[in-house]
């Protein structure tokens, strides 16, 4: 055979290989999910696995209506939760990478409605949960009044003392990105969901992503689940109009690793403003930067959500410029260890289990 024939040869038995072997990846890591599935009785999860911009790995699996027995694909739209919060601090870098926000002054400067507290409170200090704004009181993530406007469900915290003066402590606080969102609405002269529209989701091409509006048909949305004494039942309740900013999105796996990549990628923001999302914060024993996680000195950056009728994780690795997305519609299951075992089965570095 020719040098040039046995060249063409060896390079088709080497795709052949190449492809037989991604082929036993995903073969794999569908095991690993329908194990975690089964095991949790989660009625559907959604994953998504990108590297150096490639989607390497989409699957769907389980029913996202047990009751309509229609099944999830990746097209299903799942409750973010938190990971709304990663998406909102993006939006707020944009303005601060353009001049019409600054981290440090006052909220008051761009959101009139948030009364001045004990203490001035910045933007920043929102973003890393260190501004004193408290979390959820018993029975206040079930909450299912419908506002209209972001500020109109500061009635639910805003006139509370803050917990400790800012920037001395750390506390996690959905409502503090409520505040964020309002800041973003005065820097920005336009609605929340439009500006994070136009910035975020548009430029990461997040088509799938929009607000989780009770009132809205929304095509392809899941039902959402919990175990109450050992059986799945429908999830509690729950409007998430109070809190946008904080937790009231549905999105895809697909589309979160959209936004991970574009991140990863710089086309989102710049990379000094990228570092300073994932610059931890001292207080949170350096483990939260600004709306993101911070796992084992930067190796790791994640955001994970749970609400009523949701768990998710989003998972990045930038020096592997990986991002893996992992969405359930059910509360309160377990996704970390089925992070780890789809990295690991598809080759890349994971996050050290806890202890």
């Amino acid at each position: 055979m020719a040098r040039g024939g046995a060249a063409v040869l060896l390079a088709l038995l080497c795709s052949g290989m190449a492809t037989t072997a991604a082929a036993q990846d995903s073969a794999a890591v569908d095991g690993l999910v329908t194990e975690a599935m089964a095991a949790q009785e989660i009625p559907a999860i959604t994953v998504a696995l990108m590297v150096e911009g490639r989607l390497v790995y989409s699957r769907a699996f389980g029913r996202a209506d047990l009751e309509n027995d229609v099944r999830a694909t990746p097209e299903t739209l799942i409750r973010t939760a938190s990971i709304a919060k990663s998406l909102t601090a993006v939006a707020a870098m944009t303005l601060v990478d353009v001049g019409r926000l600054d981290l440090d002054a006052p909220v008051q400067r761009y959101c009139a409605p948030f009364p001045p507290k004990q203490w001035p409170v910045t933007t920043r200090e929102l973003l890393s949960h260190t501004a004193g704004i408290r979390h959820y009181q018993e029975g206040e993530p079930e909450h299912t009044q419908h506002y209209r406007f972001i500020a109109d469900g500061f009635t639910l915290f805003a006139n509370d003392p803050l917990l400790f003066r800012p920037g001395t402590a750390y506390q996690y606080s959905t409502y503090g990105y409520s505040v964020v969102g309002c800041v973003i609405e005065g820097a920005a002269g336009m609605p929340f969901a439009e500006y994070l529209s136009t910035h975020v989701l548009q430029p990461a091409g997040m088509s799938h992503t929009r607000v989780d509006d009770a009132y809205d048909i929304v095509p392809h949305r899941a039902r959402g689940y919990q175990k109450v004494e050992g059986q799945v039942r429908n999830a509690v309740l729950m409007d998430s109009s109070y809190k946008i900013p904080g937790g009231g999105y549905v999105s895809t796996a697909e589309d979160l690793v959209r936004f991970g990549t574009a991140l990863l990628q710089g086309r989102l923001l710049k990379p000094t403003l990228v570092r300073t999302l994932w610059a931890p914060t001292p207080m949170s024993a350096g483990r939260y930067g600004l709306g993101f996680e911070v796992l084992e000195g930067g190796r790791f950056i994640r955001h994970t959500g749970g609400q009523s009728g949701t768990t998710t994780q989003l998972l990045l690795l930038p020096a592997q410029q990986a991002a893996l997305a992992i969405m359930a519609n059910m509360n309160d299951v377990q996704l970390g260890e089925l992070a780890r075992g789809i990295l690991q089965q598809m080759q890349l570095p994971a996050p050290a289990a806890k202890p």
